[in-house]
């Protein structure tokens, strides 16, 4: 009688198996689902992607599988409330799919995490666990919740669970590390990484933490040599972080270290890169510029125009800070903190009116961020717009009712329109929220406007021993006119400007000033470092080139329709070859039968193979390609040096430019009728 109930078992466990199995590849094999995966995986338009999710859902309302995806894509796009249904719907759907519901509780548990609901990420990340006892990804992902809430023990017990389950997967011994520095055990952390690096030598992560555990210990050479593994494994972000926090007398030791990286890979432009960032934190603009244009010569990239315009910006040549921000708008048209930057650069050189206009796009594409109407807000203020002044810093308030800054505007604001009683309440607050001296306070202008001198004074005094940067002489200068000592205030701007404060602009409008701007001391030490300035603008625009004309030119070149796809003729290092030309794709590539005839042939040398670069689909499949450098690319009459190339696996693959390239040339025109490309280009005339 037993052995009959448990044959039945079985023969129903069985059998509910193939069911699941037998309704999984429908839902998977239906049209719309299997076109939604394709977009993702081939990194399609994800909006396009979610429309035939929910057609998949709307036709087969049982498909956890497309519930999944509706819930990751919301998810990707940071709308969690909405993340969460689908998420909800897709747990319910596929509870006799073990791996996919495991998947599922995962992302709630995730959801929930960032929705601030602890207890329901907890009991999420359980239920994964009673799904599949052993899948290391939710004891990760559990394990770094209890790390961020330093309960080390937790972390550690579920770190330890993903080494007993797979013993040769680093993931649990870079947590136990991680967990070892918190706690301030670096030497078992150096042991644990170092053990993690055995298993995995190209984990990236293991050699940053390890420097983080051999910086801690002063070990500071041995840290240097574990950024620069981490970074030229994958650009570490850590490494990254790391590496800025180096100070001297070792900083010349990591600049040395990573201009030996930039010698023997002189065709990967993010050793410059790397440079060019170490030398910007430590203020030296110039060789920073200098640095960051050696990259440029090897890929055009909005990141670097993007740190060349911050290091003018600090160096007060806003006009060149300004060209290089809209090359970077013109690379990335999509990043809104260029946005911004270009309005704060025209403000501060004195374009007020196009500064605000460019605040009004900026609002637009971020109307639930604060910072867009707070900048705002504090033009109108010195444009004298009082009321549009206090609307804006109202709604920075309501964004962000903890930004003292924003009580502060409004509050002098108030005092212009004679509301005391409102402006004491925001001193108030200013002083309620900004209690400890730091880069970033106001409150030593409260103090004052509350009548509270010397604490204005000791707090601003706490903030300049701190921080010694020109900023905050500045704001002494300020502080200090408001108080009606004009000499002390003048001396305060003097260090400023010695220091480096170059907003001449806006010294000119700030009303803090206005008594200052009346003496004749203070008109003189303007048209000093103003002078100045203009006198290095003058000479960097000679330096690098500005004098240089540059015409327009126009170059044509056929193309032809084949299979929906339209190929061009090119050289490639002055090999014939043909392409595709895809505005939709953001690389190039060419195939493995392609890459190994040129290396064959002499069109290709050892020096030109850069490395390997690692991709992922959207379900996380990943493969490898090399990464080449294509010397010289040459189409119509445009000639480009030193593009990036991945070398894909598949030998059918054709030849694809992508934006990589097509972003260094200029305007593209298609004339379909006469079957041509025109490409308009700038080029130098002698």
């Amino acid at each position: 009688m037993k052995i009959n109930n448990l044959l039945i078992l079985l023969l129903s466990f069985c059998l509910s198996t193939s069911i699941v199995a037998e309704k999984a590849k429908v839902y998977k094999n239906s049209y719309n689902y299997k076109r939604a995966m394709e977009l993702l995986n081939s990194d399609g338009d994800k909006n396009e992607a979610l429309d035939f999710l929910q057609k998949e859902v709307a036709e087969h309302p049982k498909n956890g599988y497309a519930y999944y995806w509706i819930g990751s894509l919301y998810e990707d796009n940071d709308q969690l409330v909405d993340a969460l249904e689908p998420t909800n719907k897709a747990i319910e759907l596929l509870k006799k799919d073990k791996e996919w519901v495991t998947f599922a509780y995962r992302r709630r548990a995730r959801i929930n995490q960032m929705l601030g609901n602890e207890k329901e990420a907890l009991n999420d990340w359980n239920m994964a666990l009673k799904s599949n006892p052993k899948d290391v990804n939710t004891y990760y992902d559990r394990g770094e919740y209890y790390y961020w809430q330093g309960m080390y023990a937790e972390a550690d017990a579920d770190f330890d669970r993903i080494c007993k389950i797979e013993p040769t997967n680093p993931l649990g011994y870079v947590g136990k590390g991680r967990n070892a520095i918190a706690q301030e055990n670096y030497k078992d952390a150096v042991e644990l990484l170092t053990y993690c690096l055995k298993l995995d030598s190209s984990y990236s992560q293991g050699y940053a933490f390890r420097a983080e555990a051999f910086m801690k210990q002063g070990m500071m050479n041995e840290c240097i040599d574990d950024i620069i593994k981490a970074l030229n494994i994958d650009g570490n972000e850590k490494a990254f972080v790391l590496m800025l926090e180096i100070e001297e007398p070792v900083i010349n030791t990591l600049v040395s270290k990573l201009k030996i990286q930039q010698n023997q890979q002189p065709n990967e432009m993010e050793w410059s890169y790397y440079i060019g960032v170490v030398y910007e934190e430590q203020g030296r603009y110039q060789k920073a510029i200098d640095t960051y244009n050696i990259a440029l010569k090897i890929e055009k990239s909005d990141v670097l125009y993007g740190r060349i315009a911050n290091c003018y910006n600090e160096l007060g040549y806003f006009e060149l800070a300004l060209e290089n921000i809209i090359r970077a708008m013109e690379l990335d048209p999509e990043d809104v903190d260029y946005v911004a930057k270009k309005a704060d650069l025209l403000y501060d050189m004195g374009r007020g009116g196009e500064a605000i206009a460019t605040f009004d796009d900026f609002i637009k594409l971020t109307p639930e961020y604060y910072a867009g109407y707070y900048r705002r807000g504090f033009m109108k203020d010195n444009l004298s717009d009082v009321d549009g002044a206090i609307e804006d810093y109202s709604m920075t308030i309501a964004l962000k009712p903890d930004f003292a800054y924003a009580y502060l505007g409004r509050a002098d604001m108030y005092v212009l329109k004679g509301d005391r009683i409102s402006a004491i309440n925001d001193y108030k607050m200013v002083v309620r929220l900004d209690t400890v001296p730091s880069d970033n306070s106001c409150a030593q202008y409260a103090y004052l406007a509350l009548g509270e001198i010397e604490k204005a004074k000791s707090f601003q005094k706490a903030i300049i021993e701190q921080y010694d940067v020109p900023g905050n002489y500045y704001d002494a200068a300020c502080l200090y006119a408001r108080m009606g000592e004009k000499e002390a205030s003048l001396e305060f701007l003097k260090i400023a400007l010695k220091k480096g404060f170059r907003r001449f602009i806006h010294i000119k409008m700030d009303d803090d000033l206005i008594g200052v701007r009346e003496m004749d001391s203070y008109i003189e030490l303007m048209q000093e470092y103003e002078g100045m300035c203009e006198e290095e603008l003058k000479e960097k625009r000679e330096e690098i080139g500005a004098s240089v004309k540059k015409e327009e030119e126009m170059s044509e070149t056929p193309f032809r329709i084949e299979s929906g796809n339209c190929y061009v003729k090119c050289k490639i290092n002055d090999l014939p070859m043909q392409f595709v030309f895809d505005t939709g794709s953001s690389d190039v590539s060419l195939s493995m039968v392609e890459a190994s005839f040129m290396l064959k042939n002499g069109y290709l040398s050892e020096k030109d193979v850069i490395g390997s670069v690692k991709f992922s689909d959207a379900v996380g499949n990943v493969s490898e390609g090399t990464v080449i450098n294509l010397r010289k690319v040459k189409f119509g009459d445009v000639e480009l040096d030193n593009v990036k190339a991945s070398v894909v696996k598949n030998q059918k693959a054709p030849l694809l430019l992508g934006q990589t390239v097509l972003s260094r040339i200029g305007k593209i025109e298609i004339d379909n009728e006469n079957k041509v490309l025109r490409l308009r280009y700038l080029k130098k005339v002698d």
